[in-house]
Order: C-alpha cells, then sequence, then structure tokens
C-alpha cells in the first residue's frame, strides 16, 4: 500500500478546498467500510485522504424545515436504523439497514458514505429512490440539492463535480396513504444482493396517486423504474395491472452475469419481486 497524505478537516469548507485542490487523488473518509480495505487490497490509490469524522454538524437525525427528515453524511448506519422516525415514516430505509448482518458495518459505516460507493447493489440507495430522496451537495461555489436519481451516472460514478461531498439526505414526508415495500435477494444473509426492489405507492379509493419503483443489481446503477411507474399512475389498481408493471420493470433492468447470478435470473426475478413488492405495499396503503 502506497504512502498518503491524511488530513482532519474541521468545516465543510476546509474540507471541500482539500478536494478542491486534488480533485481525483483525494478521498473522503467516513465510516470507511467501503474505502478501508479496496485501499489496502490495491484495488484504488489515493495520494490524499480527507477524514470528515471531527466536522460538527454532520451528525444528525432531524425533522427538515419543509416536512420531512434529514440525516447528516457522518450519521451511522446503526443511528439510522433505530431511530423511531426512521421505523415508523420510512420503513423500507428502516428494512434496508436492518438485513445488514455486519454489526462493525452499522456501528462503523455511513448512509451516505454507502450511497457514495455508487455500487448497483447497494440496498440502502435502493430504498432511499422509493422515497424521493435528495441529496444535499456542498462545494466551494455553493450548494446545491439533487434528487437521488440523477446523483447517478454510471457505474460507481456520481455527478460531484471536483471539491464537492454530500453533506447530508433530505426525506420528503410520505403522501397520506402510502404503502411501501423493500425485498432483496441473497444467496446468503451476509452476502450482497442480486436484486433489490423498494416500491412506494400512494393511492386513494382504489386509485394510484403516485408510485416510485427503485431496482437496485439490475443495472449499471440504481435506478426507477420511470415507465413502471407511468403504468400504474392514475389506474385503478388491479392484479393485472400489477402484473403489467412487474413485467416492464423487468424489461427496463440490464442485469450482468457475474458469480452470484445470471442476467436471466436477474431479469426474471426482477419482475418477481417487483409484483410482490407492488402486492404488499398496495395492501400496506389499504389499511
Amino acid at each position: 500500500m502506497k504512502s498518503f497524505e491524511y488530513f482532519e478537516p474541521r468545516t465543510v469548507r476546509e474540507a471541500t478546498q482539500i478536494l478542491s485542490d486534488y480533485g481525483e487523488k483525494a478521498r473522503i473518509l467516513s465510516g470507511g467500510i467501503d474505502l478501508i480495505p479496496r485501499i489496502q487490497k490495491g484495488d484504488i490509490e489515493i495520494e490524499y485522504l480527507v477524514n470528515i469524522q471531527k466536522i460538527p454538524g454532520l451528525d444528525y437525525i432531524e425533522a427538515n424545515e419543509k416536512g420531512g427528515i434529514a440525516f447528516g453524511a457522518s450519521s451511522r448506519l446503526r443511528s439510522i436504523e433505530v431511530s423511531r422516525i426512521i421505523q415508523n415514516k420510512y420503513p423500507i430505509l428502516y428494512e434496508a439497514i436492518h438485513q445488514i448482518t455486519s454489526v462493525q458495518a452499522k456501528y462503523m459505516g455511513t448512509a451516505v458514505g454507502n450511497l457514495c460507493v455508487a455500487t448497483p447493489a447497494s440496498d440502502v440507495a435502493t430504498s432511499l429512490f422509493a422515497l424521493g430522496a435528495q441529496l444535499k451537495i456542498i462545494g466551494l461555489k455553493g450548494e446545491r440539492i439533487e434528487p437521488i436519481e440523477k446523483f447517478y451516472v454510471a457505474y460507481r460514478l456520481t455527478c460531484l463535480m471536483r471539491g464537492e461531498m454530500v453533506a447530508g439526505v433530505i426525506l420528503p414526508d410520505p403522501p397520506l396513504g402510502t404503502g411501501t415495500a423493500f425485498l432483496n435477494l441473497v444467496r446468503t444473509h451476509a452476502d450482497i444482493a442480486k436484486i433489490s426492489v423498494a416500491v412506494a405507492i400512494a393511492s386513494r379509493n382504489g386509485i394510484c396517486r403516485e408510485a416510485r419503483i427503485g431496482i437496485g443489481a439490475a443495472a449499471p446503477t440504481v435506478f426507477r423504474a420511470a415507465k413502471a411507474e407511468a403504468v400504474f399512475m392514475g389506474q385503478k389498481i388491479t392484479p393485472e395491472l400489477i402484473n403489467k408493471a412487474a413485467d416492464v420493470a423487468a424489461g427496463d433492468a440490464k442485469p450482468i452475469t457475474d458469480l452470484r447470478s445470471t442476467v436471466g435470473y436477474r431479469r426474471e426475478m426482477a419482475r418477481v419481486l417487483v409484483r410482490r413488492a407492488l402486492e404488499k405495499a398496495v395492501e400496506k396503503a389499504k389499511a
């Protein structure tokens, strides 16, 4: 492992200045669950490591002034998992974190760090797609808010520009009559998902008013199944409509064959999991 220069900035401004100065040669360290093993294995080489853990004000889970909640870049996965407001208002985010079996990963890892790894197999990102999450991004030129579906541009590549960092995540209040569901398929509980699906359906009198379907591990990035959502919007929810939306979602998937699964199996299971998740979410919306 090559040597590198280590920084512990005390402000977001200081951190973004370092990131701006050194560009791709610098990496942010928060939990380090993904970064440290990759450095040790030689998968990536860095020259500058920027530890943001000493920056105050980045570890929070709190009500957002416009409704909903927000959490910061240093908020640990475990803190989000045990938060009552997360469990009650955003249960699919709780479920996505709860099924992570590594205690170390949850106590050390952060949700924002998980997002910034930009792996298509992120269950956390998949759930946040369905919840309509927005990311608070800060750089030397100021602050911007990006919908999570615009954050990922390619495999392990985000829209972050030189000198920018994700400072937090904003979750809107779920619309009235919302039901949600999170499902994933793994070989073992400790394994990375072969496919993951998160769904949020808002309905009234049996008519779909809003639909969000996030799918992970079925394309180069986590993605929203927009065409399948369009099948639902404004329609009376029926078993036939659910099956049609599942078929459309599977058609939008662009999976690969790897050690964990094949293209054909992943595509078929995308169909199955979307159907099951939609059924589950619709039932919850009725409750």
